[in-house]
């Protein structure tokens, strides 16, 4: 999500951040701006007046900053420039990037999770504040701390970075600094780059390597002065950090995936990221609650509700599934799930004790909006889970609950799909609270399985290697069936779906429960079955369902719970294990469906298809 760069040295750098901003574009953005350093003598932009630095921001593409730069030129050797994701505040000129105090800017990559006490503090001291973002916060503090007699705009900011608690990549200009940029990372990327006689900064590589390929790496809890010179890093508490530099040798297009071979791969790799992004701010274990004032649903509404009816379409759907499970178990109310295209074409029975929750990862999916309409006719409260912030869904529904997953550039959904499931079991807890039918103890044992994810995320995808070998066994298959219970069910249909996108063989998924009405007649030993088959409630009755396919010489593929003896003894080889490791049954779909998005990109590589963008089909479906 969004895009930092930064240049400091001799050129005219207005030019290189535009640049910069156009490698980063396939990380998505809603609008953009530079701030640069104009000397002394500036004549300063509308949000920077008389001090040294000039502006210049516009909503939507780059295109738009273009044009309003052709307008306003910005002239200057030191700058810094942003492409914004909106996540506080609508996208618009306001809310955009760099943001000005005084004599500082700020870009911003990230959320500062102690925004709203930092605002009210800041406004009691007679702060008026002109935008609706958490960044704007940053750059007062930094001024705040400059004013107050910080001899070094460093010093300003690290004063100001130990106040803020939540994720950030930040650049900063200051007035009173021409010939450097302060850049400080907690949790969201920055890379500096170094160049002779010029220092630049970016959120990724590929907006680096038109000019170097040499590079430092911020780490975490680490803030660094820039400036043509070279790079200086110290610790947030000041302890000088000697870093050696990498060279990069990957080409751009390369770089814009990160080094993998595909966007989806990518993607796939990055969800321990998204879903930290997705429960950053929104989790309390001390009560045991969740924090999310943006669903909109008071105690006595809550309680209000009599069924809740989930909308989706697709990938969306197989979420949407999972959540019902979630909302009945621990929200205890009535729950079902529909799919967009059939609720609009039939006369629906919705009404004021209805809760309908639609997913969309992007916020635009015709068949789910027009049921979202409908539904709001009718008078139920209408909720959306969707990652793409202003798009249609939000705009029309009472509230909104963003999954914060950042730009998917492959069709085939891997990281929405997962910051779905977390969205959705956040929104359970939330519920079954306010309702007063989760005890707090059983909702933080539920909100400490989810904190652990991330990290159980990357010890799975460590295993990827394995997958890729199974991958190679099993890629002339000409069908697949995918087997589950409970939250299994929905990640076998996930499973069979993301196969079949991506690398066209014939693949579905059915609840295990329902291979003896049908699916049992088409195995043999030319039919692979993959089975989610994790230690949960339904695991020994899948463990039934395995050995009725054994009978009938099926191959065996098992996603399970590592040192899973049983299962072991069922497959043919180890190699058809896919191990995940042991967690509360809520978090399992987030762990079992990570092998399954593996496999069907293995062996859509293989195959040599378009992994990215696979035949036929599109990201966002905004056509019956």
């Amino acid at each position: 999500m969004c895009g930092i760069v930064g240049y400091v040295g001799a050129k005219d750098c207005a030019p290189i951040l535009v640049e910069g901003l156009r490698r980063l574009e396939y990380r998505g953005y809603d609008s953009a701006g530079l701030a640069v350093h104009a000397g002394a003598d500036g004549a300063g932009g509308r949000a920077g007046r008389g001090t040294g630095i000039e502006i210049v921001r516009a909503v939507g593409k780059l295109a738009n900053l273009e044009a309003a730069l052709k307008k306003k030129p910005l002239v200057g050797h030191t700058g810094i420039g942003h492409t914004r994701w909106a996540t506080h505040g609508r996208p618009s000129e306001a809310n955009a990037h760099p943001h000005v105090a005084g004599g500082v800017a700020v870009v911003h990559n990230g959320i500062i999770e102690n925004h709203v006490a930092l605002r009210a503090e800041l406004e009691s001291r007679g702060v008026r504040f002109t935008s609706d973002t958490d960044t704007e916060i940053v750059a007062h503090l930094i001024d705040q701390a400059l004013a107050a007699g910080a001899s070094r705009l460093v010093d300003a900011v690290r004063s100001a970075l130990l106040r803020v608690r939540g994720a950030y990549g930040i650049a900063v200009l200051s007035a009173a600094s021409p010939d450097e940029i302060v850049v400080a990372r907690a949790d969201s990327p920055l890379v500096i780059g170094l160049g002779v006689g010029e220092t630049l900064c970016a959120s990724d590589i590929p907006a680096l390597l038109a000019h170097t390929r040499e590079v430092l790496l911020l780490h975490d809890g680490e803030i660094a002065v820039l400036t043509r010179d070279g790079a200086a890093i110290t610790t947030l508490d000041g302890t000088p950090v000697h870093r050696e530099k990498k060279t990069i040798s990957w080409s751009p297009t390369q770089a814009e995936k990160g080094g993998y071979k595909h966007f989806m791969l990518k993607e796939i790799h990055e969800q321990p990221r998204a879903v930290e992004d997705t429960l950053r701010g929104r989790v309390d274990l001390v009560a045991g609650d969740v924090v999310a004032e943006e669903i909109g649903l008071r105690p006595d509404v809550a309680k209000s509700i009599e069924r809740v009816c989930f909308v989706a379409c697709g990938t969306s759907s197989h979420a949407a599934m999972a959540g019902r499970y979630w909302m009945e178990q621990l929200g205890r109310i009535p729950a079902s799930v529909e799919i967009g295209s059939e609720v609009r074409y039939r006369d629906p029975v919705f009404g004021p004790r209805d809760l309908v929750i639609a997913v969309s990862q992007s916020g635009e999916t015709l068949d789910t909006l027009a049921a979202v309409k409908t539904a709001k006719a009718k008078g139920a409260h209408v909720l959306a889970v969707a990652n793409v912030v202003d798009s249609a869904i939000p705009r029309v529904c009472d509230a909104t609950l963003h999954t914060h997953a950042g730009p998917e550039i492959g069709v085939a959904s891997t990281k929405c799909f997962t910051t779905q499931l977390v969205a959705l079991l956040l929104l359970a807890v939330y519920v079954g609270r306010r309702r007063g039918v989760l005890e707090a103890t059983d909702a933080r044992r539920v909100l400490e399985a989810l904190a652990h994810v991330p990290q159980q995320m990357r010890e799975v995808l460590g295993k990827a290697e394995k997958v890729s070998r199974l991958a190679r066994k099993y890629k002339g298959a000409s069908h697949m069936l995918f087997l589950g219970r409970g939250t299994g069910y929905p990640i076998a249909l996930e499973g069979a779906l993301k196969l079949k996108e991506i690398s066209y063989i014939h693949a579905e998924g059915y609840a295990a429960g329902e291979m003896k009405h049908g699916p049992i007649a088409l195995i043999d030993a030319d039919m692979p079955v993959v089975v989610v088959t994790p230690r949960d409630a339904h695991y020994e009755k899948t463990l039934s369902n395995m050995q009725e396919v054994k009978a009938r010489e099926g191959r065996l593929i098992a996603v399970c719970t590592a040192g899973d003896k049983d299962v072991r003894a069922l497959v043919e080889t180890d190699l058809e294990v896919l191990e995940v490791p042991e967690a509360a049954p809520e978090v399992l779909p987030l762990l079992t469906v990570l092998p399954l998005q593996l496999l069907a990109y293995y062996v859509a590589d293989l195959k040599g298809t378009d992994v990215d963008q696979p035949r036929n089909l599109a990201k966002t479906v905004t056509v019956e």
